[in-house]
């Protein structure tokens, strides 16, 4: 019998002394061995290779081994486990090969009579996963949280408006500068009057036909 028509034993169980062990009986049994020490990735495994057998410990990195039972029991039903305990966990291992539907518990330190003396067994009926009920609770999925999305960036003051002139917008004429302008208009007029009345004005203004007083206050304001 060529290897490839051997049957398969995924061995799951993380100690390398006794995967060693475990091959060897396996071997002298007419068996092929796979080795995984990794519960998460023993399921992948099992439906990549999909095994006659598979031996599995309880306490494996990423996954507890009855979880990983139950997974593999839960993606093939028809799926042949046997648990590998040491004597100290022997009640445990037998719990939950109850609840994975496991054909048998061997009990380290493995020898090939542990395995005779279960062997009929462990080919044998395969018992229903009762903990296949209890899934989710014993390993239930976690929800994504939402992101958080991040604060958008606080925008920029906006600029203050600025008003353009249209071509349309009339020019409006630019302020006066101040009043004096205006009174040094009024001093020219004074200063022009004066040169032309001449004398005359000033006879006027003693005969009481003009009042030059106005005139004489407006000069001395501007006058130095």
């Amino acid at each position: 019998m060529s290897d490839e028509d051997q049957p398969l034993a995924l061995v799951v169980v993380g100690h390398a002394t006794t995967e060693g062990r475990i091959r060897s009986i396996m071997k002298h049994q007419g068996w092929r061995t796979e080795i995984c020490g990794d519960g998460d990735k023993a399921v992948d495994e099992y439906v990549r290779l999909q095994p006659d057998l598979v031996l599995l410990a309880l306490d494996l990195p990423s996954m507890d081994g009855h979880i990983a039972a139950l997974e593999m029991r839960e993606t093939d039903y028809s799926a042949r486990i046997a648990i590998i305990s040491s004597r100290s966990g022997a009640s445990k291992a037998r719990d939950a090969a109850y609840s994975a539907g496991a054909v048998g518990v061997l009990v380290t330190p493995l020898t090939q009579s542990v395995f005779d003396e279960q062997w009929d067994a462990m080919l044998g009926e395969i018992p229903p996963a009762p903990g296949l009920a209890d899934l989710d609770k014993l390993y239930p999925e976690v929800e994504d949280e939402e992101p958080v999305l991040p604060m958008p960036p606080l925008m920029p003051p906006m600029p203050e408006s600025v008003e353009i002139p249209s071509e349309d917008t009339p020019e409006t004429d630019p302020e006066p500068e101040d009043q004096p302008k205006k009174k040094r208009k009024w001093l020219r007029r004074i200063l022009l009057l004066l040169v032309v009345s001449g004398a005359g004005a000033a006879g006027a203004h003693y005969a009481g036909f003009i009042d030059l007083t106005e005139y004489l206050t407006l000069l001395e304001e501007y006058l130095p």
